[in-house]
């Protein structure tokens, strides 16, 4: 992926936590950079969480990704 890609989606999120959160800028692009650059952690927690903690089939974990990986 391109650098730019990244930047734009990073800035993106950034603009949506900042709407929906009514945070001020640098907290809003530094907790896109936290979700951004532990995306495996984040789908993770948000796929435990919405399935109650129950125990996830091996393939579905290959299978999470918020961005495509180039």
């Amino acid at each position: 992926m391109t650098n730019t890609k990244q930047l734009s989606r990073l800035m993106k999120l950034s603009w949506d936590i900042q709407r929906n959160r009514r945070n001020n800028r640098a907290k809003a692009l530094s907790a896109a950079w936290a979700i951004f650059s532990n995306e495996d952690v984040t789908v993770f927690y948000l796929v435990t969480k919405l399935n109650h903690h129950k125990p996830l089939k091996p393939q579905a974990l290959n299978q999470m990704a918020l961005f495509p990986h180039q």
